[in-house]
C-alpha cells in the first residue's frame, strides 16, 4: 500500500515531468519559430498576379482577408507586402508567418507570443520605434488566437492582417471573435481585369482607343472567362481535370466549412441543394418550394433546416443570394432570393443540360463585379410583374437599375428588356437605366435614357472607391 508521502513524492516527480515537457516543447516551437522567421524573411517573393482587392485602412484595426477556399487569400498577403516594401517599408519590418505547419501541432493561445518575442529578439531596434507589418496566415488553426490578435493591436506597434480558409476566418466568426477589432477584406476569384492581367492580356487604352483586334481579342477571353471563371489555380487547366478541380473546391468546402462546422445531420439533403444551385445560376430560390421538392423523392429536412443550409453555404463562401428590392421586411421573407454561384466557372461540373449558359454566366459575372465594387444589390419585380435584374446603390448612394441580356440584337428581346427596365424606373426615379450585353442593338434604337454598355467595357471600368 502506496503511503500518503509516497503519493506526494510520485505527484511532485508528475508535475516535474510535465514541467520538463512544457520547457521542452515551448523551446522546440522558439527554435521552430525562429527558423520560419529567419527563412520567410530571406525568401524572395512567389510570383503572382496583382489583384485589385480593396483593403480598409483603419488605424487600430486588424484586416481579415475573407473569401473561399483557393481564390487566393494567402497570395494576396504575400501582394500587401510587397506593396508595402515599394512604399519605403523594410524587408525586416514585415513577417509573413502561417500556421499551417506539423511542427507547430499543439501550440496553444500562450505559445503565440512566442512569435512576437522571437521577431522583435531577431529585430530589437523596431520594437516601438517603427511600425511593424504581421501578416498570420491560417491562425485560426491554434485556439484562442482572436485574444492574441487583439492584445498585440493594444500592445505592440503593428499593423496585423489575418487570413485563413478555415470556417473560423469566415465573416460572422471574424466578426464575433475580433469583438469590433478588425475589418474584412473579402477576396473573390480573378475579377475579369485580373484574369486578363494573368494572362497578361490587361488593356493599356481606354475602350474608345481600342482596335478592331483589341476588341475581337478581349471578347474571345470574355467568352472564355464566362465558361472557366477565375480561380487562379484552375486557369490553364481543362476538360475533366478542370472539372473534378473545381468539384474538389466545393466538397472541400461543403465538408470543412458546413457539414463538420455545423455538425449538418443531413448531409444528402445539403449537396442536393449545392447541385441544385450551381447548376441554376442566377436563378431564382424558393425555400419552400425546394424543401417539398425534397419532400417528394422521400428526402427528410426541415424547412428550417433547409433555411439554415442555405445561410451556411453563404457563410462559406460558395454562392450568394439577392433579395427583391423593396422596403418591406415582409416582402422580402416571403419572395424568394435569385442565387449566384461564387464565380462562374463552378456553373459547368453542375450543369447537365449540355446547352450553353452564357446568358446566366454573364448575369453571374455582372453580380460578382458589383460585389467586388462595394455595391448593394437586390433585384426588381414591379408591380405588373416585369422583372429586372439588378437594383444596385454604389458606395456614394447612386443608384442603378441594370438588366442584362447576353445578346440585344434581336428587336423583341430588346423591347422586352428595354419596357422592363421603364417600368421599374417608375418605382426607382433616381436610378441610372442600363443595359448591359455581349451584343448591343444595331443604331440608337433605345429609350433616350436607357444606356447601352458592351459587357468587356463596363467590366474593365476603373472606379475611384475601389
Amino acid at each position: 500500500m502506496i503511503s500518503w508521502k509516497g503519493r506526494q513524492k510520485d505527484l511532485y516527480f508528475l508535475k516535474v515531468r510535465i514541467r520538463q515537457k512544457v520547457v521542452a516543447m515551448e523551446e522546440h516551437f522558439r527554435d521552430t519559430i525562429r527558423q520560419k522567421i529567419v527563412d520567410s524573411q530571406a525568401r524572395a517573393y512567389p510570383s503572382f498576379t496583382r489583384r485589385d482587392t480593396r483593403i480598409p485602412a483603419v488605424a487600430g484595426k486588424a484586416v481579415a482577408v475573407i473569401g473561399m477556399r483557393r481564390a487566393g487569400k494567402t497570395t494576396l498577403l504575400w501582394q500587401l507586402m510587397q506593396e508595402s516594401e515599394e512604399s519605403g517599408t523594410g524587408r525586416e519590418e514585415m513577417l509573413y508567418f502561417s500556421f499551417e505547419d506539423e511542427r507547430l501541432v499543439g501550440m496553444r493561445a500562450t505559445d503565440l507570443q512566442l512569435v512576437v518575442e522571437e521577431y522583435y529578439r531577431l529585430h530589437p531596434r523596431l520594437r516601438d520605434n517603427r511600425k511593424v507589418l504581421f501578416c498570420f496566415d491560417e491562425i485560426q488553426v491554434v485556439e484562442g488566437w482572436d485574444a492574441f490578435a487583439r492584445r498585440i493591436l493594444d500592445s505592440e506597434s503593428c499593423r496585423v492582417f489575418l487570413s485563413g480558409s478555415s470556417a473560423k476566418m469566415l465573416s460572422r466568426e471574424v466578426g464575433t471573435s475580433m469583438r469590433g477589432r478588425a475589418l474584412e477584406a473579402t477576396l473573390y476569384p480573378f475579377s475579369f481585369r485580373e484574369y486578363l492581367r494573368h494572362r497578361s492580356l490587361e488593356p493599356r487604352e481606354e475602350p474608345a482607343r481600342w482596335t478592331k483586334r483589341d476588341r475581337s481579342a478581349i471578347r474571345h477571353e470574355l467568352e472564355e472567362y464566362l465558361v472557366y471563371g477565375g480561380f487562379p489555380e484552375s486557369l490553364g487547366v481543362r476538360g475533366r481535370d478542370r472539372m473534378e478541380l473545381l468539384k474538389s473546391y466545393v466538397d472541400v468546402t461543403l465538408l470543412r466549412d458546413v457539414i463538420e462546422r455545423h455538425e449538418v445531420s443531413n448531409p444528402t439533403a445539403l449537396r442536393r441543394m449545392v447541385r441544385h444551385l450551381l447548376a441554376n445560376p442566377a436563378g431564382s430560390f424558393s425555400v419552400n418550394r425546394f424543401h417539398n421538392d425534397l419532400k417528394s423523392q422521400g428526402i427528410t429536412a426541415g424547412r428550417e433546416s433547409v433555411y439554415d443550409y442555405l445561410g451556411f453555404l453563404e457563410d462559406a463562401f460558395l454562392l450568394r443570394t439577392v433579395p427583391i428590392s423593396t422596403t418591406s421586411e415582409r416582402r422580402r421573407m416571403v419572395n424568394p432570393r435569385k442565387a449566384y454561384p461564387i464565380d462562374m466557372g463552378l456553373i459547368g461540373p453542375y450543369d447537365r443540360s449540355g446547352k450553353a449558359n452564357t446568358g446566366h454566366a454573364l448575369e453571374t459575372c455582372v453580380y460578382l463585379e458589383l460585389c467586388r465594387r462595394g455595391y448593394e444589390v437586390a433585384y426588381v419585380r414591379t408591380g405588373e410583374g416585369y422583372e429586372v435584374d439588378f437594383h444596385a446603390t454604389d458606395p456614394e448612394g447612386n443608384e442603378m437599375l441594370i438588366q442584362v441580356c447576353a445578346a440585344a440584337a434581336d428587336s423583341k428581346t430588346l423591347a422586352r428588356e428595354v419596357r422592363a427596365l421603364g417600368k421599374a424606373a417608375e418605382e426607382h426615379p433616381r436610378a441610372e437605366l442600363l443595359l448591359i450585353t455581349m451584343e448591343p442593338p444595331a443604331g440608337k434604337g433605345l429609350s433616350g435614357k436607357v444606356k447601352t454598355v458592351q459587357a468587356e467595357e463596363w467590366l474593365l471600368e476603373e472606379l475611384p472607391w475601389r
